[in-house]
């Protein structure tokens, strides 16, 4: 029995010394390395190059690396009907809250002017309402955005999260489907958008709906890069009408060195760092998802190819 592995950050001895505390008897094998595929029954990657895992005719179940999967599904040849799990944990979503928190505080206390301020030794005060008193809109309530929501509410911030099906989450409005989301979106000063990716989210934060948030409000990403346009959001920001934007994700990583978004004075760029999961956590789950589907079980976090998640 042998697990293929692959990530787009190679640190293959740290990979192999945590998952063989956890599989001592499994052969880990790290991509390109595959030997004879016909050995491979599991497979714990990210990004994996397309037509790879179906050329594994044994296999049995799929392991992300992350909580996003959009890159599986991206692949034409993915085997689908194979069990399918992601990452769903209390560290990745902390370190995921942590990093809203974070950056809604910057936009909620003008920070970005400030730093502008700063660079040209102007001088010129400006006061934030109370959080209580300030919108923050969450685009997608899974585990991330209810974990970014509770942080918020801890802070006292008037939180509202839009999801396509209904939620109810305690103190936070809930809206959810095509047709709430305009009323979600003109309530939302400061929008963060943790959707996961599909055919309906890529884009979905363009001149449309950008036009459908208050004057002045403020974007953060650290979900997927396709969801945003950043020519939309760049236009909206140089109008006037959004008035600034945190994006930890590009549909290019990393980010091309004469990408307009870098040098933009009103959006901060962080280099896809707002959340990971700690490599013991996901090996400690891989072990226990290879132990369910030799079992006859549904493994942990089991994703849905018809929804994309």
């Amino acid at each position: 029995m042998a697990l293929i592995f692959h990530s787009k950050i190679k640190r293959d001895d740290w990979w192999r010394e945590v998952l063989g505390k956890v599989l001592p008897g499994m052969e880990v094998r790290f991509y390109p390395e595959i030997g004879n595929p016909d050995d491979i029954e599991y497979a714990l990657c990210f990004a994996m190059p397309h037509g790879v895992l179906s050329q594994f005719k044994n296999l049995k179940g799929i392991f992300s690396l992350g909580a996003g999967v959009d890159h599986f599904f991206a692949d034409p040849d993915f085997p689908k009907h194979l069990p399918f799990a992601r990452v769903v944990d209390d560290e990745l979503t902390a370190r995921m809250s942590e990093y809203v928190l974070q950056h809604v505080l910057n936009h909620h206390r003008y920070q970005a002017d400030f730093d502008l301020q700063q660079k040209d030794h102007v001088w010129k005060e400006r006061f934030p309402p109370a959080a209580r008193n300030r919108k923050v809109g969450i685009l997608g309530l899974g585990a991330l955005g209810q974990g970014a929501a509770e942080r918020l509410k801890y802070l006292e911030f008037d939180v509202a999260g839009w999801s396509r099906s209904p939620k109810e989450i305690e103190g936070v409005t809930c809206y959810h489907g095509a047709d709430q989301l305009d009323e979600f979106l003109a309530r939302t000063e400061i929008l963060v958008c943790l959707l996961p990716l599909t055919e309906e989210t890529t884009g979905i934060i363009n001149k449309d709906l950008l036009a459908k948030l208050p004057e002045g409000a403020a974007v953060i990403n650290p979900g997927r890069g396709p969801h945003v346009v950043p020519e939309d959001l760049m236009t909206a920001i140089d109008s006037g009408h959004i008035s600034s934007a945190t994006l930890d994700v590009f549909i290019q990583e990393p980010l091309p060195e004469n990408d307009p978004l870098w040098d933009h004075p009103k959006i901060r760029i962080t280099p896809h760092v707002a959340s990971v999961a700690a490599p013991e956590r996901v090996a400690a789950l891989t072990a226990e998802n290879i132990k369910r589907i030799e079992n006859g079980e549904d493994p942990l976090n089991k994703v849905d190819p018809e929804r994309g998640y």
